[in-house]
């Protein structure tokens, strides 16, 4: 089979015989792993933000390739299945950093919706210790060392071409001016200190909130000003104004390497891909006709959209009704869970809006995973700005993908494997396997009954024509030229999402070629080896036990996938 074929390639490409392995050899992939998973790489706390200097991706770049090639000196065609996969997980992953300094990945910091500097944010969250403080504290006063470096970084990233197109940077400004306030206790990072952990004495808050006031007033303010000003008089006059990466130095070898990244192999191009998703918005298209008829609309497919993003009947009037709308539909799909998984993870989630210093250039929602040890638990983002923008029939799509049994659910189950995996696979995150996971959700939702209307059969359509649109639309910009209006106006006629979401989501592709194909390529491989496994095994086909298989290992390549998917039907077969 084609797949395995690929599986053994990869094998092949670590192992130089195929004799049994020794002990020593799994002892030195265990050597391998560890040396891997203790690498620092720079003085956590010294820089506490992170170090991005060329000397330390070089040196990052140089450490990779030399585990890269230890681990192909060892014979792994022996191990059992869970070495097997950690081999081949860590050359993907070792790889991967060879990569990122050899295209230049470093010098172009930004997506459309992100960046360094708004990537911030993140630190943002509640201080529960007076350990956390400090630490807290500490970050807030390495970011001007932390705006520099990145300073320096862009630069060199104009001076070779491989900035950012200038036409995703429309309201751009919001991620640094809405950190431009004229009081420390305005600002977004200082909203932890508001609410101190408990046990700290008196002294020891009023030393932690004069160090706060102090280091917004001199540290985190004073540099969004700084960005400002460089984004604006510096990086947007001078960033490029062509669209797709094939348009910058060694732009189509880069947009190949991420395709074979995106979908974990080397089994598509860009022409393929293409004509994928062409075909999946036919056959799509199709099934949302049949609705539009069901639904005795009078009108073209066309005017049928335009009802769907005026009418407000698909619109909540406030934030908090959407809100509770989408944890009506969490705590639904919750109840479903046990039916069609064997396995659930312990630690709950939240719903909670996106935070006001980014959704107004985010996407309509997110899943924010923490560690299996952590107390916070995962969080479904939902974004409640523009609620115009935020159709309610496509939220149960969103909220499976998002929530459960999308990201949450994967994603802990992935976390709460604990010492069965080694750590690097605990905290690896490929987007054909976990968005690829996500879309599938979107699938098996109709299963678990979440889409109770026509309309959200036909939203639950076209999150999956806009996951097929993507094929074509990303292929489309990087490979073949494809203008900005063209790719609006695809996304506008083929899909019912608002045109703010379009837009963002245009905008998104262009800045991150290749990601956007992950989600459709991955949910396609996982509908086809549930498909082949049902038709296998007939009438003892368990979703339970399938679903087990695509998730007990956590994160994989798709070529691993379907390796394990086949010796599960091997092995029905057996019994």
């Amino acid at each position: 089979m084609k797949k395995s074929k690929y599986f053994l390639g990869l094998i092949v490409v670590i192992t130089l015989s195929c004799q049994a392995p020794s002990v020593d050899d799994k002892q030195k992939l265990t050597d391998l792993i560890d040396t891997f998973q203790e690498h620092k790489g720079f003085d956590r706390i010294r820089y506490p933000l992170g170090l991005y200097t060329k000397a330390y991706h070089a040196q990052e770049a140089q450490f990779a390739d030399s585990l890269k090639r230890e681990l192909a000196q060892l014979s792994t065609m022996k191990f059992d299945e869970n070495d097997q996969i950690s081999a081949v997980l860590l050359a993907f992953v070792l790889q991967e950093k060879i990569d990122f300094y050899s295209y230049d990945r470093y010098l172009n910091p930004i997506l459309s919706d992100a960046g360094f500097h708004s990537n911030l944010t993140y630190e943002v969250k509640p201080l529960n210790d007076f350990e956390q403080v400090k630490s807290y504290l500490n970050k807030l006063n390495a970011i001007p060392e932390f705006v520099d470096q990145h300073f320096i970084n862009l630069r060199a990233g104009l001076e070779k071409g491989l900035s950012q197109p200038l036409v995703i940077f429309e309201g751009y400004q919001s991620t640094y001016e809405d950190h431009i306030v004229s009081s420390y206790d305005q600002s977004y990072y200082y909203e932890p200190f508001k609410k101190l952990p408990k046990g700290l004495t008196q002294a020891q808050q009023d030393s932690v909130l004069a160090a706060a006031k102090l280091a917004i007033e001199t540290q985190v303010i004073p540099q969004f000003v700084r960005i400002k000003d460089f984004f604006e008089s510096v990086y947007l006059p001078n960033t490029r104004t062509t669209l797709g990466i094939s348009e910058t130095p060694n732009g189509h070898e880069y947009y190949q390497n991420r395709i074979d990244f995106y979908t974990t192999s080397t089994e598509y191009t860009a022409e393929s891909i293409h004509q994928i998703g062409l075909s999946e918005v036919s056959r799509i298209k199709t099934e949302m006709e049949q609705i539009i008829e069901d639904l005795e609309f009078k009108g073209s497919f066309e005017a049928f959209l335009t009802f769907l993003r005026t009418d407000k009947q698909f619109y909540a009037t406030t934030p908090k009704e959407l809100l509770m709308i989408a944890r009506d539909m969490a705590k639904r799909v919750d109840a479903q869970l046990p039916r069609f998984f064997k396995t659930l993870p312990r630690k709950p989630y939240g719903v909670v809006p996106v935070p006001d210093a980014i959704a107004p250039k985010y996407t309509g929602g997110r899943y924010v995973g923490t560690d299996a040890e952590s107390t916070e638990p995962g969080y479904y983002w939902v974004n409640t700005y523009n609620l115009p923008s935020r159709t309610l029939y496509t939220l149960p799509s969103l909220t499976v993908h998002e929530a459960v049994p999308g990201h949450h659910l994967q994603g802990s189950l992935n976390a709460e494997l604990g010492g069965s995996i080694p750590q690097f696979r605990r905290d690896l995150y490929l987007s054909a396997y976990g968005e690829g996971w996500g879309l599938y959700s979107e699938f098996l939702a109709e299963e678990m009954g979440m889409y109770t209307t026509l309309y959200e059969q036909f939203g639950k359509l076209t999150y999956e024509m806009w996951r097929a649109c993507r094929l074509v639309v990303d292929t489309g910009i990087h490979a073949k030229g494809w203008s900005r209006d063209q790719v609006v106006h695809f996304m506008s006629v083929n899909t019912a999402l608002s045109l703010h979401e379009i837009n963002t989501e245009t905008d998104r592709y262009i800045s991150w070629p290749g990601q956007a194909l992950s989600y459709k390529i991955g949910e396609l491989k996982i509908r086809e080896l549930r498909q082949k496994a049902e038709e296998s095994l007939g009438t003892t086909f368990d979703i339970r036990d399938f679903h087990e298989v695509i998730l007990a290992q956590g994160t994989v390549t798709l070529p691993i996938m379907e390796l394990r998917v086949q010796a599960y039907i091997d092995a029905q077969g057996l019994n």
